[in-house]
């Protein structure tokens, strides 16, 4: 498969702006710091042609702001994006391709147009389509997603959740991406309808060849719909491999803990066991690893220095002092 889009070593920091009386009470003397928040720290990743990666992670690992810095909503701090290998903001196309549903449809799509207007609006603006052909254009992308043509004319509080969520996935194909981030598109849907929309994501897949970055807090969805996996702590890629890979046999400590704990229909009973501790502050990430506060195994090593994400198998990534190296077989080069 040949990589649509690729972030290439990306962090993303957000610094809190002095106010008026940080201002005056720096320059009367006082050490005024400033907070900045490390989203994402280093990351390195890549989607492929009609490729669908499972992003998760737990909240405040910087999942959701790692998708919008891949649909070009916010400009990384350091790093950058790459289509197809070329820097993605030096062409409008590049910055279309990638479009983003978000979790909550109520927020996202404006409650004073109809949704004609909300869906049409995007490809209107960039030249792909002229005015007078915004309403069958509405109505064509509305009979995609599965919703009745004649509902272009009603506004998003006309609808339930579900009904909403496929506007706004029909609003993000009207210019015609390659690649959908969904940040949690499902998590905020009855379960039966959760899977309504995630049989809509892999039909449209096949229909249209898209590629997804599928950002989700929740193992089971992600194990149903991805090709490979991509586990964040802290900001950082801790682990990435081919789906099924991942689920027989993660091998970093954060990976383990969290795939531990998924239920299972042939697991039996048992005492959950959280993972230790709380998450660190992302003001304040830990030295070294970022997980080695919370991590068993930590050492000196760990605290001190940060793993590299490694390739220990093909295909299979690890940032981890305790994974070794996979040894080479008689007549390896």
């Amino acid at each position: 498969m040949n990589d649509l889009l690729s972030l290439d070593h990306v962090s993303k920091r957000f610094s809190k702006k002095q106010d008026l009386a940080m201002r005056i009470a720096a320059r009367l003397g006082a050490k005024i710091q400033t907070q900045t928040v490390h989203a994402v720290d280093d990351v390195c990743l890549s989607v492929a042609s009609r490729e669908v990666v499972g992003l998760v992670g737990e909240s405040g690992c910087g999942k959701s702001t790692l998708g919008r810095v891949a649909a070009g909503i916010h400009p990384p701090s350091e790093g950058q994006l790459l289509w197809q290998g070329q820097p993605a903001t030096n062409t409008r196309e590049a910055q279309l391709k990638v479009q983003m549903v978000f979790q909550d449809p109520m927020s996202s799509l404006n409650p004073r147009h109809r949704i004609d207007r909300i869906i049409s609006e995007a490809p209107r603006f960039h030249g792909q389509i002229r005015a007078r052909d915004a309403s069958d254009f509405a109505a064509d992308l509305l009979q995609k997603v599965g919703l009745d043509p004649d509902f272009r004319i009603r506004y998003p509080h006309q609808f339930s959740g579900g009904q909403r969520q496929r506007i706004a996935i029909a609003r993000a194909l009207a210019v015609k991406p390659e690649i959908i981030v969904a940040d949690e598109a499902v998590s905020a849907l009855d379960v039966s309808v959760q899977a309504q929309v995630l049989n809509l994501f892999m039909d449209l897949r096949e229909q249209l060849g898209l590629a997804y970055l599928f950002i989700s807090h929740d193992l089971g969805v992600v194990e149903h719909i991805a090709d490979r996996v991509v586990i964040m702590y802290l900001g950082r890629v801790v682990e990435s491999a081919p789906t099924e890979t991942l689920f027989d046999n993660p091998l970093h400590p954060y990976s383990q803990a969290l795939l531990a704990e998924v239920p299972r229909l042939t697991t039996g009973k048992r005492r959950y066991q959280p993972i230790k501790g709380e998450i660190p502050s992302p003001l304040n990430p830990p030295t070294g690893c970022h997980f080695h506060p919370r991590c068993p195994l930590a050492d000196g090593e760990c605290r001190a220095k940060q793993p590299p994400l490694r390739e220990i198998a093909p295909g299979h990534k690890v940032a981890c002092h305790k994974v070794a190296e996979p040894k080479l077989q008689h007549g390896e080069q």
